[in-house]
């Protein structure tokens, strides 16, 4: 069996573009061009690093206000007792803006994590900035916790 020659690449600077390849074998192919200058190639870059740092800050604030600390209607559970089969007693305390009324979701849950009870309290409209809430909360299981899920304010 004879052998294939193999196609030569010229040396470099011989004044040739690069290997020759048989017509229609290899699919089309392209010129080795360079994406555009080093100074088009750096602004794209720094106004694609802009817009991601931008993206970022209005996220992180949007989200901060909406679910950080400090936020209206933010509940504290303060603590839960007098737990039976059929009960827990939840006392908690809830942020609520000045002359509005809030609801927030009260939920027991048992040892495996699944949830016996829920109830959602209606907080009136009052002059405390925190008013303290104790609500007792029906179950269908032994519940080993009770907590606020979360609270909002009254449509």
């Amino acid at each position: 069996m004879s052998e294939t020659k193999a196609t030569i690449i010229p040396p470099s600077g011989s004044g040739t573009a690069g290997p020759a390849f048989p017509p229609g074998r290899y699919g089309r192919r392209r010129d080795p061009r360079r994406l555009g200058s080093r100074r088009t190639r750096l602004v794209v870059a720094a106004a694609a690093t802009t817009a991601v740092i931008l993206a970022g800050t209005v996220v992180a604030v949007t989200f901060g206000e909406q679910y950080g600390p400090g936020r209206p209607y933010e509940a504290t559970v303060e603590r839960f007792y007098d737990v039976t089969d059929e009960q827990v007693v939840v006392e908690f305390s809830v942020v609520v803006p000045p002359g509005e009324t809030a609801v927030c979701a009260v939920r027991a849950r048992s040892r495996d994590g699944a949830e016996v009870g829920r109830d959602e309290v209606r907080i009136p409209a009052g002059d405390e900035a925190r008013p303290q809430v104790v609500h007792r909360l029906a179950t269908s299981d032994r519940p080993v916790t009770g907590e606020v899920q979360r609270c909002w304010p009254e449509p």
